[in-house]
């Protein structure tokens, strides 16, 4: 089943967002299972939200990927994640790519 996952990260900065970006290259190597990912910053907060196949798929990658880049990054403490049964999912006509 399909799942959105929201993570809230503090502490996180946006320079430690790229360098983690840089080194797992998401964007060129996607994760199995990764629809939609959206990060943004607010208040020294990381906010994310990504839609995955399951939320194993994300497990994996975190485990597999992601977990060493955060680390090599320098980024600590625990981030707060929800996993929420996807409903619907809608991309605009002509969305594609990274901005």
């Amino acid at each position: 089943m399909a799942v959105v996952l929201s993570l809230h990260w503090a502490g996180v900065t946006p320079e430690q967002y790229d360098a983690v970006r840089d080194t797992v290259r998401w964007e060129d190597q996607v994760p199995a299972g990764l629809f939609l990912h959206v990060a943004w910053f607010e208040e020294g907060v990381l906010h994310v939200t990504d839609v995955w196949g399951a939320q194993a798929d994300f497990e994996r990658f975190f485990a597999e990927r992601l977990a060493t880049a955060v680390k090599s990054a320098g980024i600590t403490g625990e981030p707060e994640t929800t996993f929420s049964p996807l409903h619907r999912r809608f991309v605009a006509p002509g969305v594609s790519g990274v901005a």
